[in-house]
């Protein structure tokens, strides 16, 4: 099993694409912010000047390891669906038969992304659930309610024929296992249409640096939920490449896919052990970096 990066363009490596060749799709693109998103990494020493106190008033420096980043940013609503519109036109033309699209968005465009965009191109009938991923974590507004979801449209080909793996998919606590019996409660439950889980901890194993950087956790119970092992997926604003990671671990083929030479670099890190993958238009060497 071979699985491809891309760096360039998505529409024309779309273009490119087989017709149904594809059996489940999720996509997490820009959210049309307004921001640019930058995300530093940092380590500290000991040191007798630093600029940090920490535990028993130890003193330590900081020290920049690198920096990623990406614009997030369009001149308008409409701007940003003229871009998606012909991604996604293409998503649906390459999607298998029985194929699923994930579309990973925020509060400020998923409305008009679903009524001007999916609902024309898969068809309202193909809609099949909006999920609500809730976390708890980052700075607090004092003049609204605090925003901390993102939210998951998901459409399939076709609504009497698509993959849903119910036994599969890894189950959770019960929230009040009292209410439920032990041996309910000793098996847990499917999680619901509502996701409670954290962003990727700062001084996590898995965390790579890279701005919006999604948990496995989350890709993984998408891929197991939505396609068979041997399938193969595709996530064309790939970042910093968790859908490949969750796709060499559950025996799915990935072709990923960005334009932005930091998430190359990224990946290019992240997969350095991984020998079945082809890159196409990038080199991965220089940035293969031993830790």
């Amino acid at each position: 099993m071979k699985h491809r990066i891309y760096f360039g363009d998505n529409l024309p490596i779309l273009q490119n694409l087989e017709d149904e060749s594809i059996n489940l799709i999720y996509i997490d693109p820009p959210f049309n912010t307004g921001k640019q998103q930058r995300r530093t990494r940092i380590k500290t020493s000991r040191s007798e000047t630093g600029d940090r106190i920490g535990f028993s008033g130890n003193r330590y420096q900081t020290i920049e390891i690198g920096t990623q980043e990406y614009t997030d940013r369009f001149e308008s609503s409409q701007a940003y669906l003229d871009f998606l519109k012909p991604r996604l036109t293409e998503a649906y033309r390459i999607l298998s038969s029985n194929g699923s699209l994930y579309f990973h968005l925020d509060y400020r465009e998923v409305h008009y992304c679903k009524v001007f965009l999916l609902d024309e191109i898969f068809g309202r009938e193909c809609f099949l659930n909006e999920i609500i991923w809730a976390y708890d974590f980052g700075g607090r507004p004092k003049n609204k309610w605090p925003p901390k979801h993102d939210n998951i449209l998901l459409y399939v080909k076709d609504a009497a024929n698509y993959v849903f793996n119910y036994e599969d998919i890894e189950r959770i606590p019960y929230m009040s296992p009292g209410l439920v019996g032990p041996d309910k409660a000793r098996k847990g439950k499917v999680p619901t249409d509502t996701w409670w889980h954290t962003i990727v901890p700062t001084n996590s194993k898995e965390r790579t640096g890279y701005p919006t950087q999604k948990p496995i956790a989350i890709t993984n119970r998408i891929i197991q939920a939505s396609s068979k092992p041997g399938d193969t997926v595709l996530d064309f604003f790939a970042g910093s490449g968790s859908l490949g990671e969750s796709c060499i671990s559950l025996d799915r083929q990935c072709i990923l896919i960005d334009n932005n030479p930091q998430a190359l670099k990224v990946m290019a890190q992240r997969f350095k052990d991984c020998n079945d993958i082809e890159w196409i238009d990038f080199d991965p060497k220089p940035y293969q970096m031993k830790t």
